[in-house]
Order: structure tokens, then sequence, then C-alpha cells
């Protein structure tokens, strides 16, 4: 991965993924994703929205084009907590700066302060076995955090909780960018979800994907839970629907 250019916090030029058995996930991308911008990407499944997350966080590496970062500090909410069932709260909190070999001071302070901002407060002593759906999720969030990304990844961290945990999760996420002021790359499959919380939403086709369009969203931070009843809203979701819907032929 190369240095992205000065305000860009990552960027795909004409990224392209085919896998050993001849599955080709990815054609042609290019989409770059500002400093302190938050886009979304929605697109039908196998469409590589995953794979193009995982490939940004140099987990799995593009068969062509180039991908650029503005720095290495970045964060990775997976779709599943992937917390260890063994650590509290606390150390799965703190597990990343562990490896990182933070001294205990400074951990100790930095899992602190992720906890805090991810209202997990009073549970730093709890296993993930007594924590709910979205609980767990938080401590994700936490656990990211911990590493000052200047770049967070999203892998459809909500898909699995119910719509009031999903919300509620999606008005904490909003309340950390405006705090944090990272950059975010968050693949979902719900429209509503994806313009409720992107600065912009961008659409893949179905396999291979590409980029067939790209929806800015005007709406400012915080953004409150009634705004998905506004009709300005609907009609930005519509517009995400119809490329959505096109982007299958």
């Amino acid at each position: 991965m190369v240095p992205a250019a000065p305000g860009i916090a990552l960027a795909f030029d004409d990224v392209g993924k085919t896998f050993p058995d001849g599955t080709e996930a990815l054609r042609g991308v290019s989409l770059s994703v500002a400093d302190g911008e938050f886009v979304t990407v929605v697109g039908p499944s196998g469409s590589g929205k995953s794979t193009l997350l995982r490939i940004a966080s140099g987990l799995t590496k593009p068969s062509s084009g180039t991908v650029r970062a503005g720095s290495d500090a970045s964060g990775y909410v997976f779709q599943d907590p992937t917390l260890l069932p063994w650590r509290t709260v606390e150390a799965n909190v703190g597990l990343f700066a562990q490896l990182d070999r933070v001294p205990k001071k400074r951990r100790r302070e930095l899992v602190a302060a992720a906890i805090s901002r991810t209202g997990l407060e009073g549970f730093e002593r709890h296993r993930p076995a007594a924590l709910s759906g979205g609980m767990r999720m938080r401590v994700s969030l936490a656990r990211a955090l911990t590493v000052a990304p200047s770049l967070f990844l999203f892998d459809e961290p909500f898909g699995a909780l119910d719509e009031i945990t999903r919300q509620r999760l999606g008005e904490q996420v909003q309340h950390l960018h405006g705090r944090e002021r990272f950059a975010g790359l968050f693949v979902t499959h719900s429209v509503v979800e994806a313009v409720w919380l992107g600065t912009r939403v961008v659409v893949l086709s179905a396999r291979p994907g590409r980029v067939v369009a790209q929806v800015d969203v005007p709406f400012s931070y915080p953004r409150p839970a009634d705004l998905r009843f506004d009709a300005a809203f609907g009609d930005l979701a519509r517009t995400v629907s119809a490329a959505l819907a096109e982007s299958f032929t």
C-alpha cells in the first residue's frame, strides 16, 4: 500500500480482485475517501463489498490496481464482534493495545477512554456471554478506538441486530465520528442505513463489483432518527435504491 495524497484517507485506483478459484470479486474499482468523510457502500450480495474492506485493511492484496492510504492507523469492525469469550470487556477492549506492546499505564488510559466513549462503564468485568449483541458490538468499537484510527472500516457491523439496537448503534457511530473525525468506509445491505449514516453513498454492481453510482448526502451530523421520515431523505433513498436495482442488470 502506497501513501495517499494529502487530505485523502483512502483511495482505490482501478482495483480488481480475482481469487485463486477464478472468482472475480472486483473489477476496475476507483474510489476515494477524504479525511473526515464517512462513505457508505451498498451492493448486491456477492458484489465484493467485504473484499473491498479487506483490501483496504491490507488483509487481502488486490490482483490489479493500486490502493493508497493516508495513514497506517486503521480500525476494523467486523460483522461479528470477534471477542475472546474468556476475556472481560476491559481485557477485550485492551487487546489491540496489548498486542502493540503499549505500556500498561498507557493501555489502561486508552481502555478507560474507549469504554467511556462507547457507554460501557459498569460492564468492565463482564464477559461476552453476559452481554447483548449490541453491547458486544460496542466492545468491538471500543477495541478499535484504542488504536486511535484515522480510518475506520465497518463490515456490516449491525446486520445481525434488531432495528432499535441497530439505530442506537448508528447514532453512537455518528457521535464518535463527530468527536474523533476519523474517515469511515461502512458496508451495509440497508439503503436506509447507508443514507442515514453516510456523507456519500457508493453503489456497487453485481459481481464483479464495479462502482455504478455515487450519491452525496447533504444532511449535517448529528442526524436525528426521524430524519428517515423526511421527504428529502426519502428522495435520496429512492435514488440509491434505483441505482442498486440497475446494478443487477
